[in-house]
């Protein structure tokens, strides 16, 4: 049945607003989860990480030394944009040894900030930089 006049648009009004909710509801349920530098990465309490995480972020408060010297401490470009945009510099990228693996794995902690053995922040990863938690103390 076809109508005509202002009922379609009413109806189309009603079906964007269908639609509208329903996207809301999604994003609500966290089956979606934002990416970009506008997004917050979740937390992750320091004593929630593996050992090897912990041991990572001991040593990069201690300056080293580290498993993979030539990687470890090196600028994290944040290519991916998942954390917040920074200048180059800012971020470095250290390996987080899997148990294991014959390669550095997918596992890092990125740490942000002017003075690499105090950042102002630390994130860990276990999926190659595709998402990322918050280290908290």
């Amino acid at each position: 049945m076809f109508f005509f006049g202002p009922r379609p648009q009413g109806q189309a009004i009603r079906k964007l607003g269908l639609a509208f909710t329903m996207a809301l509801a999604v994003l609500a349920s966290g089956v979606i989860q934002a990416k970009g530098p506008s997004a917050s990465p979740g937390t992750v309490a320091r004593s929630d990480l593996p050992a090897e995480a912990r041991e990572t972020e001991r040593l990069i408060r201690l300056g080293g030394p580290f498993p993979y010297p030539h990687k470890d401490g090196s600028v994290f470009g944040n290519r991916e944009r998942n954390l917040a945009a920074r200048p180059r510099g800012f971020y470095r990228e250290y390996t987080v040894r899997t148990p294991g693996s014959r390669d550095r794995g997918a596992r890092r902690i990125v740490c942000g900030g002017r003075k690499p053995t105090n950042p102002e922040a630390c994130y860990y990863t276990d999926d190659h930089y595709a998402s990322f938690r918050l280290i908290v103390h």
